[in-house]
């Protein structure tokens, strides 16, 4: 009995340390899953739009639309999530132009016509070469960019946003870090050790110096509510929580209308540079 045991144990271990070597090595592949092909453009859904390409500060080219508003009161710079690539958000995309809010996504390296493989420091590089991009080359006062970024697009996002003054920074389904939600869905495992990713969200909101607006869902499977709580709470003032409903990937559609009143009242405010109770939603 006691041998079986430990044959049966000295497999748990086996296993074990092979999932730890696992998750060590091929940890890029649970951060990133991006798609190279773009399945669609702005003109399929009805939006007009310039194709841009841009190089980084390393010297990587990245690809990305200029969608613009007729009416024009400001411009979102959108950081997407993790998966896929900028032709699976042509919704968001609709939904800004209906608020007369232009906006320019871009694909972090590796993804869709980017160059390159995604890293953390990579997707920094390329954000920030899309914020020279509109106020370099198109002009665009900062006060006027509204940084926007969706789950690990929050997180790059946020970087861009600790160093510039744009008009308001909108953080939707993200998280606190890489840690800690790695901890939270892997609790068996030395997270602190084996994470090679940061995406410090939350070390990074104090130094906002924009207004801030939380997005996140109680209904999110994969980044819990509490990250968002946890971020609106240490956000620098002003400060919003649009609380909305749906899993992580489609609750800003499940909640179209709220969703669209939050951001409508937000760009109102912000955009006109207008003084705003401290809950406006």
């Amino acid at each position: 009995m006691l041998k079986f045991l430990g044959t049966a144990l000295g497999v748990v271990l086996i296993i074990y340390f092979l999932l730890l070597g696992y998750m060590y090595l091929f940890q890029h592949n649970l951060i990133y899953a991006p798609h190279k092909y773009l399945h669609a453009d702005p003109e399929q859904a009805g939006l007009d739009f310039e194709e841009v390409y841009l190089e980084t500060a390393d010297g990587v080219t990245i690809h990305g639309w200029f969608v613009p508003a007729a009416e024009e009161r400001g411009v979102v710079l959108f950081c997407h999530g993790n998966a896929g690539n900028i032709s699976h958000r042509l919704p968001t995309l609709k939904y800004l132009h209906s608020l007369n809010m232009s906006t320019f996504i871009f694909d972090y390296r590796g993804f869709g016509n980017s160059q390159g493989k995604p890293t953390e420091e990579g997707t920094y590089n390329d954000v920030m070469a899309a914020w020279y991009y509109l106020t370099g080359d198109r002009g665009v006062p900062a006060g006027n960019i509204f940084i926007m970024g969706r789950s690990l697009g929050g997180a790059v996002a946020a970087e861009l946003a600790a160093s510039s003054e744009p008009a308001g920074i909108i953080l939707e389904s993200t998280f606190t870090s890489i840690p800690e939600l790695g901890r939270e869905m892997f609790p068996f495992l030395p997270v602190n050790l084996l994470a090679r990713y940061s995406y410090a969200t939350l070390e990074k909101i104090s130094s906002f110096s924009s207004p801030v607006m939380i997005i996140h869902s109680r209904e999110d499977e994969l980044i819990p509510f509490r990250h968002g709580r946890t971020l609106y709470e240490l956000a620098p003032r002003p400060r919003h929580f649009l609380e909305i409903s749906g899993d992580h990937n489609s609750g800003y559609q499940q909640s179209r209308d709220i969703y669209l009143k939050g951001l409508e009242e937000f760009f109102t405010t912000y955009a006109e540079g207008q003084e705003s109770p401290e809950n406006f939603l």
